[in-house]
């Protein structure tokens, strides 16, 4: 039947695996079919076509074009975190002080924040560094199971593998035996006939020169 794939090899059972030169013919032989193979079929014609920029944003797309043409990143502006005062030709402009407090009531509220934030990290940082050691033990907890269900599931397919070439081997010396057995017998029944057609050949030899005595 076309398709169908003829295993001829017996791990479990065949011997001569660990022979010197064995490992290199057969890795020199699947070196050659490599080279000989070539691809007829594209096995990835029923996937849709592969969209490498789904998840790029914008910045991502930005900062590939930078790389891709070999420009130089540009250097952190720390103009945000700078509390300068007007320019000292507006420095008796309303706006440009209005300006200059608008930052500084920005750069207070961003320190603000900060001290919050290390606050709350003080109260519960311990806490929630020890949920997320949890969440990291359950999770590896369910993969080292996961990872037993595999190595058995593993060790289930290649127990069946060697019982089933353990049968086969058993089999295949059964009939093996039965073969050189047969063998030996029609060697033997080839002998005795030959012997038997020696003799019939002499009898009747011998008959024939009994006929010519008699006759003389």
């Amino acid at each position: 039947m076309a398709g169908e794939v003829l295993v001829d090899a017996l791990p479990y059972i065949d011997l001569g695996y660990d022979d010197p030169g064995v490992r290199e013919a057969a890795m020199a032989m699947v070196e050659e079919e490599c080279r000989r193979y070539r691809p007829t079929k594209n096995y990835l014609e029923h996937l849709p076509a592969l969209n490498s920029n789904v998840f790029e944003t914008e910045l991502m797309t930005a900062e590939f074009e930078r790389i891709q043409n070999r420009l130089p990143m540009e250097p952190l502006s720390m103009k945000r975190y700078e509390l300068p005062p007007p320019p000292a030709g507006k420095m008796s402009e309303v706006s440009a002080w209005a300006e200059s407090v608008d930052n500084s009531m920005a750069q207070l509220e961003h320190q603000s924040v900060r001290a919050v934030n290390l606050e709350l990290m003080m109260e519960y940082g311990c806490e929630m560094w020890k949920s997320y050691l949890e969440i990291l033990t359950s999770m590896q907890a369910k993969a080292q199971v996961r990872l037993e269900e595999i190595k058995k599931e593993i060790h289930d397919i290649n127990w069946k593998r060697k019982s089933k070439q353990t049968q086969g081997g058993e089999k295949l010396r059964s009939l093996e035996a039965q073969w050189v057995m047969l063998v030996s017998k029609n060697y033997e029944i080839e002998q005795a006939c030959a012997k038997l057609e020696e003799r019939i050949h002499q009898k009747k030899s011998d008959m024939q020169a009994q006929r010519e005595n008699d006759d003389d």
